[in-house]
């Protein structure tokens, strides 16, 4: 069961990202920087906040975290989980470990971007 709702949050959360950020760009009027995507990544970090506190403050059951934070924010984005992980991170006092967690994460993911795209062309 709780595969199935995890499916259902991340198919909604993929199709409204994908409306939101092309409705977004569009209004950018041709600007090249990817104001679609930062302002998906920005609205989903502060949902992950907000509803991770809900959840925690309101008790509320299980499902309702496999549906929100990880089906319907994990399709929306997965930049807000990356958020929520590093301040949970410092809120345990885990200062290395939080931007370790940055670091790595941007330059890893910048890294492997990059060799799909090197890998890409040789195919």
């Amino acid at each position: 069961m709780a595969y199935l709702i995890i499916f259902i949050g991340s198919g909604i959360g993929g199709i409204l990202r994908y409306s939101m950020s092309v409705a977004v760009q569009r209004l950018a009027n041709g600007w090249l920087f990817p104001v679609g995507t930062l302002a998906v990544n920005a609205l989903g970090c502060l949902l992950i906040g907000f509803l991770g506190q809900l959840l925690v403050a309101k008790g509320l059951p299980g499902e309702w975290r496999l549906f929100l934070l990880i089906g319907f924010l994990g399709g929306f984005t997965t930049f807000s989980s990356f958020g929520y992980e590093t301040l949970q991170l410092l809120r345990d006092g885990q200062f290395f470990y939080a931007v370790g967690n940055v670091v790595s994460q941007v330059v890893l993911g910048l890294f492997f971007v990059w060799l799909g795209d090197v890998i890409g062309r040789m195919v």
